[in-house]
């Protein structure tokens, strides 16, 4: 599945890494937090969406959307595989689950944050805690763990409670 968005804005916000390393994203569907393969670094990076179900048209947004990101340099070569967590319809029995539609201002926004994280774990350097913060969608909804895929796989700070 093609993102050229996303492949976009990584490409412009990659150039801040360090000068004559060439860095590539891809999307992995099969990606999972907790297994990457030896030599590369894990992380997770958040941001908003919108939802809507295949099954019945129902819409909704989210302000708990997981990307896990693994990315590993060898030899000036960097590759970040992503994989965004999916949600599912709370009013559908046996719903699918559903990938999200994530606007580009926090597509940019995502990918600034993971350029960060790239910084941080490849790089060695010392940025502190300052991801930048994504927009927001309204609404006083509470997340639903039993309906998002990275809660169900113990990822989403939601499921830790």
């Amino acid at each position: 599945m093609a993102h050229p968005e996303w492949t976009r804005l990584f490409q412009i916000t990659a150039k801040d890494l360090k000068h004559g390393d060439f860095w590539r994203l891809e999307f992995d569907e099969s990606l999972k937090h907790d297994c990457q393969k030896p030599g590369w670094k894990k992380c997770i990076v958040s941001t908003g969406a919108r939802y809507k179900c295949t099954k019945c048209g129902r819409g909704w947004s989210s302000n708990k959307v997981r990307v896990a990101c693994h990315m590993r340099l060898s030899s000036g070569q960097g590759v970040v595989k992503v994989r965004p967590f999916c949600q599912n319809c709370k009013k559908c029995s046996e719903a699918p689950m559903e990938k999200p539609s994530i606007d580009s201002e926090n597509i940019n926004i995502l990918m600034k944050n993971l350029v960060e994280k790239i910084r941080i774990k490849c790089y060695n350097e010392d940025l502190g805690k300052k991801n930048k913060p994504f927009r927001r969608f309204d609404g006083q909804r509470p997340h639903e763990p039993a309906h998002c895929e990275a809660c169900m796989q113990g990822i989403c700070p939601s499921s830790f409670k």
